[in-house]
């Protein structure tokens, strides 16, 4: 659950009140189901989480499992945000 909110929270980054005006989430919702980003509002918003609820609880639990993975395979000599051939030298 914590994870769930944690997504959410930064999906929706200034726009928490009002989650259909997020570009971010907008973006989401056109790739997914093909409506125009422009046309999702208040009610398309709201009809797409509650019909697609079972993917995206799927979706939220496989965000979930990446992070824990990127998490466990971290090497403490490497930034957060290094990818394989980034990694910090120790002198």
């Amino acid at each position: 659950m914590r994870a769930t909110l944690h997504y959410i929270w930064l999906a929706t980054r200034r726009h928490r009140f009002r989650p259909w005006n997020s570009p971010y989430i907008c973006w989401r919702i056109e790739t997914y189901s093909g409506k125009p980003a422009e046309e999702i509002g208040l009610a398309y918003f709201w009809s797409f989480v509650w019909h697609e609820r079972g993917q995206l609880l799927r979706f939220l639990g496989w965000c979930r499992q990446m992070r824990q993975y990127r998490q466990a395979t971290r090497r403490p000599w490497q930034s957060a945000f290094a990818g394989p051939e980034e990694t910090l030298t120790l002198q």
